[in-house]
């Protein structure tokens, strides 16, 4: 199973004071040194962390595969479309959002979605939708062509860290139900969003995941632990599970 770094909060961090510090770039290469398997970088339509320009050093100066993660918009299908990074993954934009809140109803916008996903699969992007575990939004994902759904796994991991531990079981019941389904359509299956120490072990258990991606808990545990080994510990905890 790989694990995809999360690096936008590095540049969260370095906008807040609008400086040129910490370098996102700089966290790409060190989390590929402690054993990322790729980078994930979403480029917002506010700009609001990862900018345009860190897209453009990272498709320079890394060695890992990036995901890019960013909105079914015309400027973000011409963004993807000149730099054809190894994966983009669609996901739900709202500006009011403090972070992506679900999945993409891929099931009611069917049509637009499977024209805006051709050409970047001919580009050579593998297209990926992040979706919730429902299994109309994973039938649509496959009707349209794509080769990854990414499963929202944010409820769980809230449910998680309030305790409301009848509800989150019923909650992972359903990520696990939907692994299998997507699996079963000849889908791809990762799973991501607010993962963290506490609740990799349970999804990492999916035999059908094949990819995690994590940053926000990743970047706030490196200031305790650094980067290296905040990566490293995730690591080592999956394959644990995973064994």
């Amino acid at each position: 199973m790989r694990l995809g770094v999360n690096i936008d909060h590095v540049a969260t961090v370095r906008n807040a004071r609008g400086s040129n510090w910490p370098d996102p770039l700089r966290a790409a290469i060190l989390a590929e040194a402690a054993g990322a398997d790729g980078i994930t970088a979403h480029l917002r339509e506010d700009r609001r962390h990862i900018r345009d320009e860190d897209i453009e050093a990272l498709m320079a100066g890394i060695g890992l595969p990036l995901n890019f993660e960013m909105a079914a918009t015309a400027e973000m299908q011409t963004i993807a479309l000149r730099h054809k990074p190894h994966a983009v993954c669609l996901v739900p934009e709202k500006r009011e959002e403090r972070t992506t809140e679900g999945g993409l109803d891929v099931a009611s916008d069917e049509a637009r979605l499977a024209d805006f996903i051709a050409p970047l699969r001919e580009a050579g992007s593998r297209v990926s939708m992040f979706i919730g575990h429902d299994p109309a939004q994973i039938e649509a994902s496959h009707r349209i062509g794509a080769a990854v759904v990414e499963l929202h796994t944010g409820h769980y991991c809230e449910l998680i860290a309030d305790r409301r531990t009848a509800e989150a079981e019923a909650e992972l019941a359903a990520l696990r139900q939907g692994a299998a389904f997507a699996h079963s359509l000849g889908l791809e299956v990762h799973a991501g969003h607010g993962i963290s120490y506490d609740t990799v072990a349970e999804i990492a258990a999916f035999p059908q995941v094949m990819e995690l991606n994590i940053g926000h808990f990743l970047i706030a545990e490196s200031i305790f632990r650094g980067l290296g080994p905040a990566i490293e510990e995730m690591r080592r905890r999956m394959d644990a599970a995973r064994a």
